[in-house]
């Protein structure tokens, strides 16, 4: 007679398996706005003390300023915590890569004290690469569409939509690809590049110059791929370690939640930490997500607080609110918190990093926008239709300003009582608590509240 064995005792009985809890958490970063958030400072805060610093998605589209000992520091494909020495940078397969951005961008920061990065860099074998003639394909994307329709997407041109756009098509090329049979690779190269061709008439490709650029690549990129999934998988369940995600672009500009089609062409929202680094759900531990004290926006799209007068070009000039990528001027605008609580629905932050507080300084009232409404009626959530959200006015709470430099504050006691205010009203109407907050450049202006 079979004894039939019960599901219970098969989890728990001496052939059972039990669900370890999850060895070591990843702690992510995340943009909660349109991006240029201040991301960069926050991640070499918590890098200094990381094992792994990873990136997981976007390009180098994205730009992130790190200020240490005064000398300032850009990064847009390199994770910003390559400065911590001790840490292992990585850069997952959920990012695209440019070789040729790649190299250059180490080749700056180098000159400004960057040392010895390829020993601590790890790129995932699964990334995808862009190719020059992606970029060349992203400007000729935005030219017919500012023919077709007259109005652009607002792109880098670092072509990143064009490069996720063949990954999709699925006749995209990895890292593992170039690292491997380079005459495989040739042949697939040259059919990527004459697909471009036939759908691009004044496309001009020099294939052969390429892929001798590309082989010179491979021979430096080739100590540093590793398998990223099993790479992941042992940080994460061997012994402990602190493991650091730093987000790119933001939740505002999600290929998916953001304000489409006025987004990037990847998922910067927590979703992405998962398939641009292969890291099981259990494993995300901390999201922290940063917040600017006010709104900016780069390029085109709706933004319902934007400030097109004195205070607008105030916040832009005191800010110096100039694309790290593009040196594109930034529009600004009131914090607009329905926005920030709508990046919260979708991320579940743990805690906040409010940033340029300090930017606040001269202002006797501050904005903060906390409903909107479409011909009179109160929209209860974020507008998926950016029609709708082109209509939107805005009702705001005013808060009195402080009118006194912070940029020497180090201790959330030491600010003055109306910028303490302005802290907890974003508590308050978040529910989320505010961790730190940013006064000035240097990592020693990042106030820790707990």
């Amino acid at each position: 007679m079979i004894k039939e064995i019960g599901r219970s005792n098969f989890l728990t009985g001496p052939r059972g398996f039990d669900h370890k809890a999850p060895q070591n958490k990843v702690t992510v970063v995340l943009g909660a706005q349109w991006g240029d958030e201040g991301k960069g400072k926050v991640v070499d805060l918590l890098a200094m003390d990381a094992d792994i610093v990873c990136r997981c998605q976007g390009g180098n589209n994205a730009g992130h300023t790190v200020v240490v000992d005064s000398v300032e520091y850009d990064f847009h494909l390199l994770p910003s915590g390559v400065l911590n020495k001790k840490a292992t940078s990585f850069i997952g397969n959920g990012v695209v890569i440019h070789l040729p951005g790649l190299f250059e961008e180490a080749e700056k920061n180098l000159q400004k004290g960057l040392q010895g990065w390829e020993e601590r860099l790890k790129i995932s074998d699964r990334a995808h690469i862009v190719f020059n003639f992606h970029q060349a394909v992203d400007g000729i994307q935005e030219q017919q569409r500012q023919q077709q329709e007259g109005k652009n997407l607002g792109t880098t041109k670092k072509g990143i939509g064009p490069a996720y756009s063949s990954k999709a098509a699925r006749n995209g090329l990895r890292v593992c690809d170039l690292v491997g049979d380079i005459t495989v690779f040739e042949d697939k190269f040259r059919l990527l590049a004459e697909h471009f061709q036939r759908m691009y008439q004044n496309l001009n490709i020099n294939i052969e110059n390429e892929l001798e650029q590309l082989k010179g690549f491979a021979e430096r990129l080739r100590p540093l791929v590793t398998d990223g999934v099993y790479f992941m998988h042992k940080a994460l369940n061997g012994p402990s370690k602190k493991i650091l995600v730093e987000g790119a672009n933001a939740a505002l500009l999600d290929i998916d939640f953001g304000t489409y089609p006025f987004v990037t062409s990847s998922n910067c929202t927590v979703g992405g930490v998962c398939t641009g680094l292969g890291v099981p759900p259990s494993h995300v531990g901390r999201v922290y997500g940063v917040v600017k004290a006010y709104t900016t926006r780069v390029g085109v799209g709706a933004f319902p607080t934007e400030l097109n007068n004195e205070t607008g070009d105030l916040l832009q000039s005191r800010g110096r609110e100039f694309g790290v990528t593009t040196g594109r001027r930034r529009r600004c605008g009131w914090l607009d918190l329905i926005l920030v609580r709508y990046a919260h629905m979708v991320n579940g932050f743990s805690a906040i990093a409010l940033t340029k507080l300090d930017i606040l300084d001269t202002l006797p009232e501050i904005k903060v926008g906390v409903a909107y409404k479409v011909n009179g009626k109160p929209l209860p959530s974020f507008p998926a239709n950016m029609d709708v959200l082109t209509r939107v006015t805005v009702e705001y709470e005013t808060l009195p300003g402080w009118c006194c430099s912070t940029e020497a504050v180090r201790s959330f006691e030491e600010l003055p009582p109306q910028a303490q205010s302005y802290i907890r009203f974003i508590e308050d109407f978040l529910q989320v608590p505010v961790k730190w907050v940013g006064v000035g450049k240097s990592r020693e202006s990042m106030i820790k509240l707990f």
